[in-house]
């Protein structure tokens, strides 16, 4: 019997045709789906945007982050700064801010990776403070109050309201087609090997020769400057921004944990179910108000308790799927075994 090493199976294959169809699909959301089915398909590849990301580090890397907000209402205020002031296309002002947020990332980085444990979390956090404060305090944006996306500049994205909303929602799905295929073909690169091996034993890592410290500082810069390009997408479709909505630590961070968290930390899978029961949870119980958040909790402990590897980790389990082929197979006449 003849064995072979191989990435690919079954199920990664139909996954993948079935996936190719869907996004046709959606891309012609604007033709057949209505205005408010648009805004809320657009929020659902955004938030899965982040969840990658914020997986991405905490998952792979090790950098259990809870001030990503930080560069989610960087990427925002950049988005209106270099608009109103400098004069550029809202999709460059996107771009523009997503490239000023690594440069910001490196230092924050040489601070912040000083710290371990709970103690790099909070120092996150308190970094998502500053940011916060130093946006209020900037009077030629609002301030405290925030301010809205000038005409002139809502007109040179798009003349038309329906013209808007498409484009929007197109820069959302090709955001998030974009981060998961980086991610992906990181994850399967050199470096994805090097990152998996730190995840698993930053002793033995070091033991082969992986530079920890820069590895993870290749993560902390891409999924910053990433994420601030989600930011300013996010506040595109908003059109107005204010400090407590650009740096909630809610919105953009605590329900983006709580989706990988239940979806599967670590997976690739794991953010996209976790994407999707969220969004169902929350159309389903937001009319609950304060409810509806002690039923995410409720949820998020449950899981954690039954499932320690989220919903993915279950389904993975008990019919050894794998839809994104990162782990060695071995492959045989008669069998399909994960190595």
């Amino acid at each position: 019997m003849t064995a072979r090493i191989s990435r690919t199976s079954r199920s990664a294959q139909v996954a993948m045709v079935i996936a190719a169809l869907g996004l046709i699909v959606l891309a012609a959301a604007p033709w057949w789906a209505g205005r408010a089915d648009l805004r809320l398909l657009g929020e659902i590849y955004l938030y899965l945007s982040l969840a990658m990301l914020w997986n991405l580090m905490a998952g792979y890397a090790g950098l259990v982050s809870v001030g990503q907000q930080a560069y989610v209402g960087f990427g925002g205020y950049m988005l209106f700064a270099l608009t109103m002031f400098a004069g550029l296309h809202p999709i460059l002002a996107i771009l523009a801010g997503g490239v000023l947020a690594a440069l910001l990332s490196v230092p924050i980085a040489a601070l912040i990776f000083r710290l371990k444990g709970a103690y790099f979390a909070i120092g996150t956090w308190v970094m998502a403070e500053v940011f916060r404060l130093s946006f209020a305090q900037a009077s030629s944006l609002g301030g405290g109050s925030g301010s809205s996306l000038p005409v002139d500049v809502v007109k040179s994205f798009a003349a038309s309201r329906s013209g808007r909303e498409a484009l929007s929602y197109w820069l959302a799905l090709g955001a998030a087609v974009v981060v998961i295929a980086c991610v992906y073909l990181f994850l399967r690169s050199n470096r994805g090997l090097a990152l998996t091996a730190i995840r698993d034993s930053e002793v033995a890592a070091a033991g082969l020769g992986i530079n920890i410290w820069r590895t993870k500082l290749e993560v902390y810069v891409v999924t910053s400057a990433f994420t601030a390009i989600i930011g300013g997408l996010i506040f595109l479709q908003k059109l107005r921004i204010s400090p407590d909505a650009a740096f909630s630590v809610n919105d953009w961070t605590a329900f983006v944990i709580f989706i990988v968290v239940i979806g599967g930390i670590g997976t690739l899978e794991g953010p996209i179910i976790g994407t999707i029961l969220f969004f169902l949870l929350r159309e389903t119980l937001a009319d609950l108000g304060t409810t509806y958040l002690i039923v995410l909790g409720l949820v998020a402990i449950g899981i954690m308790l039954k499932a320690p590897k989220g919903v993915w980790g279950l389904i993975r389990s008990r019919f050894d799927l794998e839809l994104f082929p990162l782990s060695y197979r071995v492959k045989s006449d008669n069998s399909d075994k994960g190595a």
